[in-house]
C-alpha cells in the first residue's frame, strides 16, 4: 500500500486523479496532506481546515468489481469504514447524516467526496476523498461543526487514524465485492441520523416540510414518510435534512 504524504496541495483528490491518469497505480494508493488550499465537499462546498490539525486524504480504489448500479455503495462503504475507525477510538454517539456526513454528538466531524471514474458505462475506479476534523478546536461560522479533540478531549495521531481507516475500507469493500449489499445497507441504516424521528427537511425550491426517515433505497435515495403516510424517495439534490 502506497501512501504519498504532502505538506501542502490544492486538493489531494485532484493530485491523485492526475497521477492515476498518467500511470497504473496500486489499489488503495493514498494521498494525504497537512494543508489543502482548495479542499472541496459535497455540492461544491469548500472544506476549510487548519494546517496540520486534521486528516485530509484521498484513496484510489479499483471498482471494476462494483456494478455501476451499485455506485452509491462506495459512499456507503466509506461512511461505515470511518464510523468503524472512530468507534475503535471510543468516539461517542456516531451517526451518518445522509448521504455521507459523519456526526458525533449531533455535530459534523467528517465529510466525504466520492468521484467515480466511469468508462463505457462501467465503473473503473473511485477517488475517495475524506476530510476528518481531528485536532482543530475552532470553527468560525460553522455552528454544526466539531472535532475529535473537542468531543473527546484527546489529541489524536492522524497517521494512526489513516492506517486504521484504510484497513476498514478494505474490510467493507470486501463485503461489497462479495455482493452482500443487504449486510451493508442494514448497518448503514442502523446508523442513520434521525431515523424514525420527526424531522424537518428543505426541498430544492427552499420549501420546508416534515417527515420521518425510514431508510434508503437500493440506489441510495433517502426514504421519507410524509405527513400523509406516503413513502417518498429523494435524491441528493432534491432534499436537505435540517439539524
Amino acid at each position: 500500500m502506497r501512501i504519498i504524504k504532502l505538506n501542502a496541495i490544492d486538493s489531494t483528490s485532484t493530485y491523485l486523479k492526475q497521477i492515476s491518469s498518467k500511470e497504473v497505480i496500486e489499489d488503495y494508493t493514498t494521498v494525504t496532506a497537512k494543508h489543502q488550499t482548495q479542499g472541496r465537499g459535497q455540492m461544491g462546498t469548500i472544506w476549510n481546515s487548519e494546517k496540520a490539525k486534521n486528516l485530509m486524504c484521498s484513496v484510489f480504489k479499483d471498482c471494476t468489481k462494483v456494478s455501476i448500479e451499485n455506485q452509491f455503495y462506495i459512499s456507503l462503504v466509506t461512511s461505515l469504514a470511518i464510523v468503524k475507525t472512530l468507534q475503535s477510538f471510543a468516539v461517542p454517539k456516531l451517526r451518518i447524516k445522509w448521504p455521507n456526513d459523519i456526526l458525533a454528538e449531533n455535530k459534523k466531524i467528517c465529510g466525504i467526496l466520492i468521484e467515480n471514474v466511469i468508462k463505457n458505462n462501467k465503473l473503473e475506479a473511485s477517488i475517495i476523498g475524506v476530510g476528518l476534523n481531528v485536532n482543530q478546536t475552532e470553527f468560525k461560522s460553522l455552528p454544526n461543526a466539531s472535532s475529535l479533540k473537542i468531543i473527546t478531549g484527546t489529541i489524536f495521531n492522524t497517521d494512526e487514524l489513516l492506517q486504521l481507516l484504510i484497513k476498514n475500507l478494505k474490510y467493507y469493500f470486501e463485503i461489497l465485492e462479495k455482493g452482500l449489499l443487504n449486510v451493508l445497507k442494514n448497518e448503514y441504516e442502523n446508523l442513520l441520523f434521525r431515523k424514525d424521528k420527526p424531522s424537518t427537511f428543505k426541498d430544492e425550491k427552499g420549501l420546508r416540510f416534515s417527515g420521518f426517515i425510514k431508510g434508503i433505497s437500493d440506489s441510495g435515495k433517502l426514504q421519507v414518510v410524509l405527513e400523509d403516510y406516503i413513502l417518498k424517495e429523494f435524491d441528493l439534490k432534491e432534499v436537505q435534512l435540517l439539524y
